[in-house]
């Protein structure tokens, strides 16, 4: 393996790091902020919501900017108007303010999260094997950070709006300097051609599947962070201290099986594996919504930890093997996972009103359920690593351009 590839490979993971902790640091500091402008619930949903759309609006316009000018091209550029959008959030001096800087962060976390996303993938296919669960392990370990840093900067009464600006002044460098370390990817070569333009247009059946399988993870995932404090107070009346051990031990979860899910991947074949972490989320789930006491569920919330996290990496690295370039298939299922990580709190919210937060949250246990059959569907041929394809001189150019 070549000395750039590998460099290569260390852009891409510190990347996921960095997203993690920008996005980590924003959810954060809500709280905080809220309290700052005295927000009611409402506008704190509302502010969530205005970011989650402009995620979701940046990435349904990601497949054609991808196939332009290719994921190194568009994290250069998103990366340090993320965190710049993140200092407006911070100067935020009332709701309405709030709620934009929060759409613009959004979207700006959205080419983020499509560009990393893209350009893991062109490492992975570089590499030829799976190395794409590893990157998303950047992630946790990057929230996990922001989650420490947060809890440091109170404890030391560093102010809201200082603690925000020293995340995004530190981020600003180090994204440029991470831009250095991407690969090129062959979507910037084929953005005139109208072959490219049509296979943007009509992406593979197999695609969408996947971005529903990444749906139905997300909404997993978003129904874990939006409701697992809600559920273990009012259910199980588990005490506030307690309560908020259960997010970062459903995180320590996915840490650790991200770790492994490459070598998982690798042993078990990804259609086989997809379809045994679905089972296991939703019999973890019904563990954890059956659970008599609190120390039960949050045990089990590390459990769905582990069974979910690998199911949206390897969803998105298969997305980007279905296509000869990666970018616009991610950008696909990428949207599509984004949606669930949207609806899921919506839909708890309105069954806990109608039945009970417990009643509620079986939803995920379906959702896992449809997951491991969704698995079953996708054709063999779609579940191993295709390696780019290259024209004669491009990887020499490619390799060089990483050094």
């Amino acid at each position: 393996m070549t000395r750039a590839l590998r460099k290569a490979r260390h852009g891409a993971v510190l990347t996921f790091v960095l997203a993690g902790l920008m996005c980590g640091t924003f959810t954060v500091r809500l709280p905080a902020l809220a309290d700052r402008l005295r927000l009611p619930e409402s506008s704190v949903g509302l502010t969530l919501l205005s970011w989650g759309l402009g995620a979701l609006l940046t990435m349904q316009v990601m497949r054609v900017v991808l196939a332009r000018f290719g994921s190194r091209g568009v994290l250069r550029a998103a990366a340090p108007l993320c965190a710049a959008s993140l200092v407006l959030v911070a100067f935020a001096p009332s709701f309405p303010v709030l709620a934009v800087a929060a759409a613009l962060f959004g979207m700006a976390f959205g080419a983020v999260d499509v560009g990393m996303n893209a350009q893991g993938s062109a490492v992975e296919r570089a590499y030829g094997r799976p190395i794409m669960s590893g990157m998303h392990a950047g992630w946790c370990v990057g929230a996990i950070s922001a989650g420490l840093l947060g809890t440091a900067a109170i404890a030391l009464g560093l102010s809201l709006t200082a603690h925000i600006l020293v995340v995004a002044l530190v981020s600003v460098p180090a994204a440029l300097a991470l831009s250095r370390m991407h690969l090129p990817d062959a979507a910037q070569r084929t953005a005139g051609a109208a072959s490219s333009a049509r296979s943007r247009r009509r992406l593979p059946g197999v695609v969408y599947l996947l971005g529903a399988i990444t749906f139905a993870a997300f909404m997993v995932e978003g129904v874990v962070a939006d409701w697992n404090g809600l559920y273990l107070i009012g259910t199980l009346h588990a005490s506030e201290a307690v309560a908020a051990l259960g997010y970062p031990v459903f995180e320590a979860g996915m840490l650790l099986a991200r770790l492994a899910g490459d070598r998982l991947r690798g042993r078990y074949g990804a259609r086989g594996l997809v379809a045994f972490s679905g089972a296991a989320t939703a019999l973890t789930f019904l563990v954890v919504i059956a659970a008599p006491v609190t120390m039960a569920a949050v045990a089990g919330l590390f459990f769905i930890g582990l069974s979910v996290a690998t199911i949206s990496p390897m969803a998105l690295s298969l997305a980007g093997t279905a296509t000869p370039e990666p970018g616009p298939a991610i950008a696909q299922a990428s949207a599509m996972g984004y949606a669930g990580l949207l609806l899921g709190p919506v839909v708890i919210g309105f069954l806990s009103s109608a039945a009970s937060l417990r009643a509620a949250m079986g939803v995920a246990v379906v959702l896992g359920v449809v997951i491991a059959v969704a698995a079953r569907l996708l054709p063999a041929s779609r579940t191993e690593i295709i390696p780019l394809p290259v024209r004669p001189g491009d990887e020499k150019t490619r390799l060089r351009a990483a050094a």
